[in-house]
């Protein structure tokens, strides 16, 4: 099974005191345990990156980069997925979906993937199955 990954799951998996967190770490150590595969972008990785250092600090960004980053497969956002995700956007208009979200639904439409590891609310809106 492939499993496309948000910020918001990769942001709650480094923080103990996001309110997502249990949930996070918990589906996370149950499918270690089975052949998955995880999947995300350099968008999603840049934004988390940039998260994780300004609210944790460099040590838990070094931490992501070294212990969660290594497991994900990352798909490059070429200019043409931009382009879409940004007119997506603009065009959908809502003021808390991001362009990094429109990328991610993108990128699994793209590659007929429907299954997202997030807590954002807007996945399930646009016919993807979000868990946990």
């Amino acid at each position: 099974m492939m499993i496309f990954i948000d910020t918001s799951a990769l942001y709650a998996l480094m923080d103990a005191d996001d309110r997502n967190h249990e949930r996070a770490r918990d589906a996370w150590a149950q499918w270690l345990d089975q052949p998955m595969q995880f999947l995300s972008s350099n968008y999603v990785l840049l934004e988390s990156t940039a998260l994780i250092q300004h609210r944790l600090g460099i040590q838990a960004a070094r931490l992501f980069e070294e212990e969660l980053v290594p497991v994900l497969s990352v798909h490059w956002v070429d200019a043409d997925i931009h382009a879409i995700a940004l007119k997506t956007m603009l065009a959908i208009g809502k003021r808390d979906l991001s362009l990094v979200d429109c990328t991610n639904i993108e990128i699994m439409r793209r590659l007929g993937h429907r299954t997202i590891f997030a807590f954002d609310r807007h996945y399930p809106e646009q016919g993807l199955t979000q868990l946990p």
